[in-house]
C-alpha cells in the first residue's frame, strides 16, 4: 500500500523559520564554535561505553559471578546500553556527532553493538519521525503494536482502556524486539521504499549484513556468558532480558514524552496537505521537559530538549539547552507554542493522561 505524500505550507510559518535558522547560524558563527560534539562528549562517549562494557567483561572473566551482582550487572549495562543510544549512536546517525562523516559513521556502528541496524533506524527515525513527526501512517514512533493506540487516528479497541497500565511493561521490550525480529521485518519492507537509503548496497547484501550482525551480536552477548559464566542458562537468559528491558523502558519513556502528550498535536492532513510549514509542525508536534536538570540532560543525551533537536537534528545534543532560550524567544515572537514541562515526572504524568485519553476516545481534540 502506497503512503499519501505529505506537503508542508510553504507560507505558514516561512518566517519563523528562516529567522529562526539565521539566528542559530549567527550562535555559532559569532562564537567561533563548531556545531558538532565537544570534550563533553567524547567523555561521555567513554563513560557510556564503560558503563555498558565493564559489567559484561567482569561477568565474562568470573570476576562478578554470584547470580546477585551478575543481574545487578547486567542491569547496569541496559544503562549503559541506553546512555549509547542516547548520546552517543544518536548523534553519530545524524551526523552531529563529528565533523568528519567518517567519524559520524564509524560511531553510527555503535548500535551494532546494542542489537540494532543502523540503516534501519536512520530511515525509521531520521527520515519518517523527523520528517512526519507525529503523522499516523508516517511516524513509526506512534505505531509500535495494535494493543497500544498513540495515535487519536488509530482504531480504537476495548483493550485500549486499560493501555495506560500495561504499556509501560511493553515499553521495555522495544530494544529485544529491535534485536529479534523486527529489524528483519523494517528492512523488508525499507528496502521496497524509494526514498530508502542504502548507500547503493543492494537488497540482498543488506540481509546478509543484518543476519551476520545478529548473529554475532546474540553470540557475544549472550551464547559466549552462557558458556563462560557459572550460573544456569536460565539466569543468563533472565539477565539478557533485564538488560533489554531496562534500556527499552528508558528509551520508550524519554521519546514518548516528547510527542504523546496532552499538549502536542496530532496533525492528519487532508489530502496529504498540512497547514504549516515544516518548523512549525515541529513546535506542534514536540515537548520539552527538565530545562533546568544538567546531570538528567547529560545522561539522557540532551533529549529533554526535544524541540531543539527535531529543529535541528544535525546540531549535537550538547548545544541545546544554550539554543533553547533562541528558539523560545523566536517562536514566540511568531505567536507559535513553545511547549515545555518543568520536570520529566509532570512530562511522564501528562504521558500517562494521554494514554488514558487515547485509550476511551476515538478522536482527541
Amino acid at each position: 500500500m502506497t503512503k499519501a505524500r505529505i506537503k508542508f505550507s510553504t507560507q505558514t510559518g516561512a518566517d519563523f523559520a528562516q529567522e529562526l535558522r539565521q539566528n542559530i547560524k549567527a550562535y555559532f558563527e559569532d562564537r567561533n564554535v563548531s556545531k558538532f560534539g565537544n570534550t563533553n562528549l567524547t567523555f561521555k562517549s567513554i563513560f557510556m561505553t564503560s558503563l555498558y562494557f565493564i559489567p559484561f567483561f567482569l561477568m565474562i572473566f568470573g570476576v562478578i559471578d554470584g547470580l546477585g551482582l551478575s543481574l545487578l550487572a547486567w542491569a547496569i549495562m541496559g544503562l549503559g546500553m541506553a546512555g549509547i543510544g542516547m548520546g552517543i549512536m544518536h548523534d553519530a546517525n545524524h551526523g552531529a556527532f563529528s565533523k568528519y562523516p567518517w567519524v559520524n559513521t564509524l560511531v553510527s556502528k555503535s548500535m551494532y553493538f546494542i542489537g540494532g541496524y543502523p540503516a534501519n533506524w536512520r530511515h525509521q527515525h531520521n527520515t519518517l519521525h523527523h520528517g512526519f513527526t507525529n503523522i499516523d501512517g508516517h511516524d513509526e514512533d506512534i505505531d509500535p503494536v495494535a494493543i497500544i493506540r498513540l495515535s487519536p487516528h488509530k482504531p480504537l479497541y476495548g483493550i485500549h482502556r486499560f493501555q495506560h497500565y500495561y504499556a509501560w511493561f511493553l515499553y521495555g521490550l522495544m530494544t529485544i524486539s529491535w534485536a529479534s525480529y523486527r529489524d528483519f521485518k523494517q528492512l523488508y519492507f525499507y528496502s521496497k521504499q524509494p526514498n530508502f537509503k542504502n548507500n547503493g548496497k543492494s537488497t540482498l547484501f543488506l540481509f546478509a549484513d543484518l543476519l551476520l550482525a545478529k548473529v554475532l551480536y546474540f553470540g557475544v552477548f549472550l551464547v559466549l556468558p552462557i558458556y563462560l559464566m557459572p550460573l544456569a542458562w536460565g539466569w543468563i537468559l533472565l539477565g539478557f532480558m533485564m538488560m533489554h528491558f531496562v534500556c527499552g523502558f528508558l528509551l520508550a519513556i524519554i521519546f514518548q514524552t516528547a510527542h504523546v502528550m496532552t499538549t502536542t498535536a496530532f496533525p492528519n492532513p487532508e489530502n496529504g496537505q498540512l497547514e504549516t510549514n515544516w518548523a512549525v509542525h515541529q513546535l506542534l508536534t514536540t515537548t520539552n521537559y527538565s530545562p533546568r536538570s544538567r546531570l538528567f540532560s547529560w545522561f539522557i543525551g540532551g533529549l529533554n530538549f526535544q524541540v531543539e533537536h527535531h529543529l535541528f537534528p544535525q546540531i549535537s545534543h550538547v548545544h541545546y539547552k544554550k539554543l533553547s532560550a533562541m528558539v523560545k524567544k523566536t517562536a514566540e515572537k511568531h505567536q507559535f507554542p513553545y511547549y515545555v514541562e518543568s520536570n520529566f515526572v509532570v512530562a511522564l504524568g501528562k504521558h500517562y493522561q494521554m494514554l488514558k485519553m487515547l485509550g476511551r476516545k476515538s478522536v482527541v481534540s
